[in-house]
Parts: structure tokens; sequence; C-alpha cells
């Protein structure tokens, strides 16, 4: 998904950030018989107690899971050029350099793919794991001529001090909103929004509602609505489509009302089918 933030008196010499709207067939996972009785029958959360832990150890469990599996658990994303077409057209139609934010970059698997693709790209990188920043500055491919990588916590960091404000053409979540809590979801949009450019977008991949990985969850291990944890600690929404988050979006460079609306259209990864069904959505706020 594609979310753009607009001016049109800013978007002069930035043909590349106006993408074209992305369609593609989305239709939601059906549930079989069995799954729907599992579903129905996991209606018991985690103690509060659990979950305020959780909230607090969430750093510590995210750098003990980088601390287990090293670089070796992800796989490179050649894929995003392929499936975010608007990211192509902005590496095709930039003329000057192209200015990145990932934000949840893990060690790297995103941003090193396409810095080895394209010479013409800045990146700012930041992850809420320290251990994962310091794989990702490890890297043979890690410059700092081209890229700037930070430890982040995108619910309560502000990205400012490491960012320029309206210095992003393009910010990444790539199955990252998932692993915040949803109350603390609104926190780091208006954290990413506060540092893109006029007419930046946000290309966003997350896990969908009913996807083989939720299913997969035994009882025991739900937090809340579509919110789960697992066995290490970390933990994971499932989005709908049609979803709505709030977003009270205020920054005075843009000079923004204090509220918006965007709709999630998710993608929805159907390990069954071995493929990916999903929507695009290109939204000017």
């Amino acid at each position: 998904m594609a979310l753009s933030k607009q001016d049109d008196t800013s978007n002069v010499g930035l043909p590349c950030l106006i993408p074209p709207v992305q369609r593609k067939t989305c239709t939601g996972r059906n549930l079989n018989e069995k799954e729907m009785e599992k579903r129905a029958g996991d209606q018991t959360l985690v103690s509060d107690f659990k979950q305020m832990k959780l909230e607090k150890e969430a750093q510590k469990n995210w750098d003990l899971f980088y601390k287990r599996n090293t670089t070796h658990f992800f796989k490179d994303r050649h894929w995003t050029t392929r499936e975010f077409e608007e990211l192509k057209v902005c590496l095709e139609f930039e003329v000057q350099k192209l200015v990145l934010l990932e934000a949840g970059c893990g060690v790297g698997n995103f941003i090193f793919p396409l810095l080895e693709e394209d010479l013409n790209i800045f990146v700012y990188a930041c992850d809420f794991s320290p251990r994962a920043v310091e794989f990702v500055k490890e890297h043979s491919l890690y410059c700092t001529e081209r890229c700037s990588v930070f430890q982040c916590d995108l619910t309560k960091d502000d990205l400012r001090g490491n960012v320029p404000v309206g210095s992003v053409d393009v910010a990444t979540l790539i199955f990252v909103l998932s692993a915040i809590h949803p109350n603390k979801m609104q926190q780091a949009l208006d954290n990413i929004y506060r540092v893109l450019k006029p007419g930046g977008i946000i290309l966003f991949r997350d896990y969908g509602l009913y996807d083989h990985a939720m299913m997969r969850f035994k009882a025991g291990n739900k937090l809340g609505e579509n919110f789960y944890v697992r066995q290490d600690g970390t933990r994971s929404y499932f989005f709908s489509k049609g979803q709505s988050i709030p977003l009270s979006l205020s920054s005075p460079t843009f000079s923004l009302s204090s509220y918006f609306m965007f709709f999630v259209f998710i993608v929805f990864s159907n390990y069954a089918q071995k493929s990916l069904l999903w929507d695009s959505l290109f939204i000017h706020f």
C-alpha cells in the first residue's frame, strides 16, 4: 500500500512522487470449519500483568531475536521494486538522489539489495533493536556516504533527531507496524509523517487477517483483537481489509490540520496458495 503526503504547491520537479494507483485483485482468506471453531474458542486473553511485561520488554525481546538468529532469519527482499510500482517509478524519474527511510530495517534485507541495484539513493534506516543496527553497520555494503542507520523506538524517539524534517521521498513500513502495540501505531505513523517531503509516500506491507501465521497461534497467546504474542515474546498484529487507523498528524512545516483518517488496504499473504493476494491504494492526505 502506498500513502502520499500531498502539497499542491511543493511537487514541482518531483514527478516520481505522484505514482500510479496500484490495483491488484485482493480476496480475504476464507476459514475452513476447523479454523472457525478454533477462532471461536480462542477468546481468553493473556493477563494484564503479562501484557504490561511484554510491552516493557519489547525491545529486549527483539534484541534477543536477532542475537539468536543473527542475519540468517529473513531473506533479502529483492521483490520490492517489482511489488511496489511507486518505488520503481521514483527510481526511474527522480533526477536527484532519492532519499528513502526504512522504518524497522532489521538487518538490512530491504536496503542492501536496493543500494546494490541503484547508486542514486541515500537511505536512512532505523530499528528497535540495537543488535540489528550493529548488524547493518557490519554489512560489507554499508557506508556512511549512502546510508545512515540508527536505533529508534518509532513510538517514542523523534525521527527528526536523525532525519531532517521534510527530507524523505519514500518511507517504507514492511512487516513493522504489526509488531507495534495497536494503541501506539498512531505515534509511529505521526513520527514518520513529520520527515516526509510534501508529495512523499509511505510504502506499507504487513500481515493480513486470517493469514496462516495468525491461524498457527495456539490458545493462550492472544493479547487482544487480532493481536498475538509468539513464544519468544515478540508480538504481531493482523490487519483487516478496510480497517481504519486514526492519525492525528500535525506538523508546522506542512501546516496540516490536526486529524486525518486513512483506510488500510492490506497485503494478504496466503501461504496455502503460495501466492500474494493484495490490493494497494494511493491516498492523498
